[in-house]
């Protein structure tokens, strides 16, 4: 089982192309992401990150990626200058390939004569979170991550992918835009593996749960079978471990015991359900684990605030609002 894979459609992951930007002196865009991490990658010239969090702006040159984890609103342009004056880009669709007006019109004219004019061309996203509490690998994510695309292998996803894009947004050939989103869906994955990669060797992490053979299929019976009534001695024995070898190498890996990371899957697992079908309280618990319907929704409302009938309804009406992505994940 692909466990980062699991991991993101059970969140509920939902993608936004935000567009393919043209940055000039004179504008700037602004990307609230109140439940949203973005994702910008510069394919052209020279653009500037701000942030109240940041101590300075981040500067991107051509290759180069910035993802900003949930909640880190902020502004994209070509000065060091904090910009007074942005467009609010948080709930702009992708419309099709091509720059904004009054930007260089096709990727041709942009590569063949130049500007005189300094801009720079930035391919963004917003990949959807919408349901609280987050799974505790995305909310492990640092702030701001940036991979500079000169530290790269020419030849390695990342730089791959995004030339690729590129070329997408630009020649807008048959099928461009399917190819896009699937595009930005690997984007993101590549992403989220280079970041969990630089995690800290020492420090609890998916990464290093992963790297070990024993924890790593201990998460795949997990997320494999939520609904199967799982003890730690199972669990060990699945592992070849004992009940106190398999707790104390799991904490080391994950920072939590076995347990509260199986019950914390099961939460979200039922926050999907809950959202995505109609089935009833008793389904939905027996689905992730529970005997009854009682025990599931006591568990809930511990972990969510909500019980799951005023989360349900939550979610139907969070579905009406302008900033909720409305794609399939």
């Amino acid at each position: 089982m692909d466990i980062l894979s699991d991991i993101l459609h059970v969140a509920g992951l939902r993608r936004r192309l935000l567009d393919l930007h043209a940055l000039t002196p004179e504008t700037a865009l602004r990307f609230p992401c109140d439940r949203s991490f973005g994702l910008h990658a510069v394919t052209r010239g020279r653009a500037f990150v701000h942030a109240p969090d940041l101590d300075e702006p981040l500067a991107l040159q051509a290759g180069d990626l910035v993802l900003m984890a949930r909640g880190c609103a902020h502004q994209l342009s070509l000065d060091r200058t904090t910009p007074t004056h942005s467009t609010t880009m948080a709930i702009a669709p992708f419309a099709g390939a091509g720059l904004a007006d009054g930007t260089p019109s096709s990727r041709a004219g942009a590569d063949d004569n130049p500007p005189t004019q300094a801009y720079a061309q930035v391919i963004s996203a917003a990949y959807q979170f919408w349901h609280d509490p987050l799974h505790p690998f995305l909310r492990s994510l640092p702030p701001w991550f940036v991979v500079r695309g000169h530290s790269l292998p020419p030849l390695s996803a990342l730089p791959l992918t995004i030339g690729l894009l590129d070329r997408e947004l630009g020649d807008e050939g048959l099928g461009a835009s399917s190819a896009t989103l699937g595009l930005l869906d690997a984007l993101f994955a590549f992403a989220l593996r280079e970041i969990a990669q630089r995690q800290n060797p020492g420090a609890p992490g998916l990464h290093h749960a992963i790297a070990d053979r024993p924890i790593r299929q201990v998460l795949t019976l997990m997320h494999g079978n939520l609904g199967h009534s799982w003890t730690l001695e199972e669990l060990g024995q699945q592992a070849g471990l004992s009940r106190s070898a398999l707790a104390e190498r799991f904490r080391n890996a994950l920072g939590d015991t076995p347990l509260n990371h199986l019950r914390t899957l099961r939460m979200q697992k039922a926050m999907q359900l809950l959202a995505n079908t109609r089935q009833s309280l008793e389904q939905i618990a027996q689905a992730v684990g529970y005997q009854d319907a009682f025990s599931f929704s006591k568990v809930f409302k511990r972990t969510t605030g909500q019980s799951p009938r005023q989360f349900r309804e939550q979610d139907a009406a969070d579905r009406q609002s302008p900033y909720r992505a409305k794609e399939a994940s």
